[in-house]
């Protein structure tokens, strides 16, 4: 159906069908590739094991890496159709924005992932009652917080000058405080509605929602490229489509989950405990001021890029980070099955099975940085292929994006696991450290070496990141971690 519509007449970009066209190709060539490197049996039957855990993370790996793969083709396509839609500087506001409207995700204050241990320990031990109520506290917890969140930031919007923030042409004024009202209030609707996601990570389901994320892009795209079709570049109608329709596919599974087969965890109102609140934001809390030093830290990156190099600059790093986030993504499938497997591990105390797993995720990463040389070295190629020439990233760019990537990578696999037991003190005190040096950090770097000066510090911070998380590592499954490292 999408090749049909791709391939139909178009009275708009007359050169887009051909590049689009271009992109499937290229998509199509690789697959066999993709297929082939999926096969690395020999790193997969390593996990293969007979632990009943291990063949549930399995499971949700394959069914994960079908709907992911769909998510990057789609990823894949979406960018040179927004690109052309709007054009690359207002693509380059446009991601800006988007990254500055995600920050309000980390407004549950750390609920979800406190959330996500609670519930997977409940489940571990049997309490299907604490597990409800647990959920149906956190619908309340978080749509509480939603509704005073996006209030005032209907208030906020009416007085903030968001070109002048951003530090581009004025005549975007008004259009970006209506892009900014429409992202704002699908995010924090996608707060609520993400809540049934992380349910399903908890219950070792991540496949199942990584399903329900994959066909909310590609309703998404196909949305979008109607856009393309029938109307004038719109930042408003962009907003909308990008935003919207993943968030009623969310919401319309989740109704259907919970009419069904999670009929018996169904929130209610009945089930709300406040006391639980606190239970669950002793291990959020933590999680809460951690993110919010990942947005001091990471999230910074494309407003620190917009206002001292341009959007052009902007939309430059986009496209590379889209094109290396691919491996940041295969390892996210992989990885993300278990964080809650860790939570049952060590409520079970099921140490061997740990530490086998963690070298075998070890292995996993050697793999990413080989795959992630031969991407570079097809980065030149893939770049004309999929976004043609309006826009150009230089190779120095891609270097730098590439590090950031892979050590990106290397920090998630083993944040994953150390979230999963919920000793996340000493993660917390680093970021922090972190963050209070990060604004003048990435500054100095892009006014000394451009986009490539501010992605030093990032990197370095995931680089630090892991190797502390590795040694806390250790100690945990030694029985050796004492003071910050077991907190």
């Amino acid at each position: 159906m999408l090749l049909s519509l791709i391939d139909a007449p178009k009275k708009r970009h007359p050169f887009l069908p051909a590049r689009l066209g271009n992109v499937v190709q290229t998509c199509s060539l690789c697959l066999p590739e993709i297929k082939e490197t999926l096969k690395t049996n020999q790193w997969l039957n390593q996990l293969r094991g007979k632990s009943p855990r291990t063949k549930k993370a399995i499971k949700n790996i394959a069914m994960s890496m079908g709907a992911r793969a769909m998510s990057i083709v789609c990823n894949l396509l979406i960018v040179p159709l927004t690109v052309s839609y709007v054009n690359p500087t207002r693509y380059g506001v446009w991601v800006t924005l988007s990254s500055v409207i995600g920050w309000i995700a980390f407004f549950d204050i750390g609920l979800g992932n406190g959330f996500r241990n609670r519930f997977a320990e409940a489940r571990a031990k049997g309490n299907d009652l604490l597990a409800r109520q647990y959920l149906s506290t956190t619908y309340f917890a978080i749509g509480t917080i939603v509704m005073l969140v996006f209030g005032v930031i209907c208030v906020l919007n009416q007085y903030v000058d968001w070109s002048a923030f951003l530090h581009i042409d004025s005549s975007y004024r008004d259009e970006l405080k209506s892009v900014f009202a429409i992202l704002s209030a699908f995010f924090c609707l996608n707060m609520v509605a993400g809540i049934f996601g992380i349910m399903l990570t908890a219950d070792q389901k991540p496949g199942v929602s990584a399903l329900i994320n994959g066909l909310g892009q590609l309703m998404s795209l196909i949305a979008i490229f109607l856009l393309t079709r029938l109307t004038e570049g719109s930042l408003q109608n962009l907003a909308t489509y990008y935003a919207g329709v993943p968030v009623i596919v969310m919401s319309a599974a989740s109704v259907a989950a919970y009419s069904t087969y999670y009929k018996d965890f169904a929130p209610q109102w009945s089930s709300v405990r406040a006391s639980l609140v606190k239970d669950v934001l002793t291990v959020g809390i933590q999680f809460f001021v951690i993110y919010i030093c990942l947005i001091l830290v990471f999230q910074m990156i494309m407003l620190v890029i917009t206002r001292e190099l341009g959007p052009e600059a902007a939309t430059q790093y986009y496209i590379a980070k889209k094109y290396f986030n691919i491996l940041y993504m295969v390892a996210a499938i992989i990885v993300t099955p278990f964080w809650s497997a860790f939570t049952d591990a060590y409520a079970k105390k099921d140490f061997a099975w740990m530490r086998s797993t963690v070298h075998r995720l070890e292995q996993l990463w050697l793999l990413c940085l080989a795959a992630g040389l031969l991407m570079l070295a097809a980065s030149g190629w893939f770049y004309r292929v999929w976004i043609g020439s309006s826009v150009t990233v230089p190779f120095a760019l891609s270097v730098s994006t590439l590090l950031f990537v892979e050590s990106q990578t290397i920090g998630i696999i083993y944040m994953h696991m150390v979230n999963g037991i919920g000793t996340v003190r000493l993660q917390l005190v680093t970021y922090v450290l972190i963050a209070l040096v990060s604004w003048l950090g990435m500054v100095c770097g892009g006014r000394l070496f451009g986009v490539c000066g501010v992605l030093v510090l990032p990197t370095m911070a995931y680089v630090v990141q892991a190797v502390l998380a590795r040694i806390q590592l250790g100690k945990l499954l030694a029985g050796r971690a004492k003071g910050i490292w077991s907190r």
